[in-house]
């Protein structure tokens, strides 16, 4: 699988400056997957928009790992509430 699209943990890690260990909290809980691409764990660059955002709420509201889940959660639900309004 070829790296282009991913970007390894490791380097978010010293990006954000995040513990290793939040990402691995993000990935038990199933807020992201990641892809083993030459033997580094990485997350789609799809995605990046979702985990700056989880950082943010971590970091600057100090919400832990299972209220990040919580946000996210309702959070997809309006956004399916809203694509349910706007196709009807």
């Amino acid at each position: 699988m070829k790296r282009d699209n991913f970007i390894p943990l490791q380097q978010l890690c010293s990006l954000y400056k995040t513990e290793f260990s939040f990402f691995d909290n993000l990935i038990e809980v199933g807020l992201i997957d990641i892809k083993i691409i030459e033997q580094a764990e990485c997350v789609h660059q799809d995605k990046i928009n979702d985990i700056e955002k989880m950082i943010r709420i971590h970091h600057e509201l100090e919400i832990n790992i299972e209220g990040i889940d919580v946000v996210f959660n309702l959070l997809q639900k309006v956004d399916d509430l809203q694509n349910e309004l706007t196709f009807n």
